[in-house]
């Protein structure tokens, strides 16, 4: 019986982690939720095995820093996880361990040495982005003949005026959007955090033609059958028209543009256009100016103006000097040897 009601124990903590603490505390996404589920989900099933049980044997006892740290070199070793996905398993329990501290001070202690449990040193990718140009010519590969890529066209113009993640920009409805002055968006980010963001002309007059009065209690962007277009679709369409677009820019072939790429653009060209990172943070809904800020690192543009303003500074501009010219005797010199 006590095995039992330790067992359920844990099952109870797993349930309010999930429906108390990330869906109405954190207000977390679909997508978040989604995410942590499956690094609990791969964590109890590794416990299980390593026991040879099974994962509805487990109970609060088996979740120790030992079996956390066996765990994380399980998924690098045998799962092939990349130091940054190791450290976003590690933040996924150490916050599940924070939760199992607020209602089991018993096993404090325990829980402690899993928060204590340091992260792996990863190397941080440069952000992937595209240039003004480039992404204007994506854009221009739509057909804004056609229905769909009226369709088309209204998406990539939102996702890169706006910068939204697309599960924001999928989850918009007429009664979000401004269209007239001012034109502006509502949106909502991670935690449900609301903000606005002011809308292109161009913008407001795309989506004018993909929506309609009845449009008020459907997502803005419906995929042919009338449904919620999804991530997937998404990604889909902006491979086809990057595809369209390389062939009048072959650069655009060697960049993996994903629709979170569209978003990395929005941020280098708000730098680029002198926008302070304060207030890019707030267009972007970022947490942190941190965040923000790593887009300074991979703008190549800033950085040869930076170096450019410093050559000048620096006073090792070229000098014009008279140029040399040989004379015809040197010529008839050399013709000698």
């Amino acid at each position: 019986m006590m095995r039992r009601q330790k067992q359920n124990d844990l099952l109870t903590l797993v349930q309010s982690f999930f429906h108390d603490y990330l869906e109405r505390v954190r207000g977390a996404s679909g997508h978040t939720i989604r995410a942590y589920r499956d690094t609990l989900r791969l964590f109890f099933l590794f416990l299980a095995h390593r026991r040879n049980g099974s994962a509805a044997d487990l109970t609060l006892d088996d979740l120790r820093a030992d079996a956390v740290l066996a765990f994380l070199d399980h998924v690098e070793s045998r799962r092939g996880n990349c130091a940054a996905t190791r450290n976003y398993r590690l933040a996924v329990l150490r916050s599940f361990a924070r939760h199992l501290l607020r209602y089991d001070l018993g096993r404090a202690e325990q829980y402690g040495r899993i928060l204590a449990l340091p992260s792996k040193k990863a190397t941080i990718h440069v952000a992937t982005y595209l240039e003004p140009e480039q992404a204007r010519a994506v854009i221009a590969a739509v057909d804004p003949k056609s229905a769909s890529g009226v369709r088309d066209r209204a998406l990539l113009l939102f996702l890169y005026n706006t910068g939204a993640r697309v599960s924001e920009a999928l989850s918009v409805h007429l009664r979000e959007l401004h269209l007239d002055r001012p034109r502006q968006v509502r949106l909502f980010g991670k935690g449900r955090k609301e903000r606005l963001c002011p809308l292109w002309p161009e913008t407001a007059e795309a989506l004018r033609r993909i929506v309609n009065a009845d449009s008020g209690e459907e997502p803005v962007f419906r995929n042919a059958r009338g449904g919620l277009l999804t991530r997937d679709g998404v990604a889909y369409l902006l491979g086809k028209y990057v595809r369209r677009a390389s062939e009048s820019m072959p650069h655009l072939r060697t960049l993996r543009v994903t629709p979170h790429v569209m978003r990395h653009s929005c941020a280098v060209a708000l730098l680029q256009a002198g926008i302070d990172v304060s207030v890019i943070r707030d267009y972007l809904g970022h947490a942190s100016v941190a965040t923000t800020s790593r887009y300074i690192t991979a703008n190549l543009k800033m950085k040869r103006d930076v170096l450019e303003a410093f050559w000048n500074r620096a006073g090792l501009t070229r000098t014009s000097g008279r140029s040399w010219h040989p004379s015809p005797k040197l010529l008839a010199f050399l013709e000698t040897l």
